[in-house]
């Protein structure tokens, strides 16, 4: 079992030498039971059973407006979904992390981190309705990024977004994401963003 940390590390430009060892760390991903990313504010882990209550109570229709998804229509329907998330997570090619406080352990939202064995990463994110306006979303997209560039070796990411929702995009844009796309969605016009790895932030 590799019990390594995920680098926490704050590198102020990619050399040789840190793409060399960010390859080598990539070979193999980190088990999901050592997956710890955090900050001042925010502690990012695999999700769990444990968070499968919360995180339910928090999906609401005002939520995913600009969702591509709609919220589950019972606890049973909920629970078969999370539960297709476990083993994408503990193989490694596909995260969906539980946002918490630091301070008092209390649920945020959900970041994820999709199709990881390919060369198209994709960032995902909702911050519960009542803690808006906290920064956490940006906060927990730039750690994910950050660490999925040093841990796995993403090169870029892409970040779809519907037009509309200005919030969500500048968390793009504040992260050096320009968009490479205009598409429709069937809730909503959508844009893609490209946005470059993240090193430092």
């Amino acid at each position: 079992m590799n019990n390594r940390e995920p680098s926490t590390t704050v590198l102020d430009s990619p050399t040789m030498d840190q793409h060399r060892q960010t390859q080598e760390r990539c070979e193999m991903p980190p088990s999901a039971q050592s997956i710890r990313i955090e900050s001042t504010r925010l502690l990012i882990k695999p999700f769990s059973p444990a968070d499968a209550d919360v995180a339910f109570s928090c999906i609401t229709l005002s939520l995913t407006r600009y969702m591509a998804w709609e919220p589950a229509a019972s606890r049973d329907e909920f629970d078969r979904i999370w539960q297709g998330w476990i083993p994408s997570i503990e193989n490694g090619s596909d995260y969906v992390f539980a946002i918490r406080h630091r301070t008092d352990r209390s649920f945020l939202g959900l970041v994820g981190l999709h199709y990881v064995n390919t060369e198209k990463q994709e960032l995902g994110i909702w911050i519960r309705e009542d803690r808006h306006g906290e920064h956490f979303g940006r906060e927990a997209v730039t750690l994910v990024a950050r660490w999925a560039t040093q841990t796995l070796g993403a090169e870029s990411f892409i970040y779809p977004v519907a037009e509309e929702n200005l919030p969500s995009r500048r968390i793009a844009e504040s992260l050096g994401g320009v968009i490479v796309e205009h598409c429709e969605r069937p809730k909503y016009k959508a844009v893609i963003y490209r946005i470059p790895a993240v090193y430092c932030q």
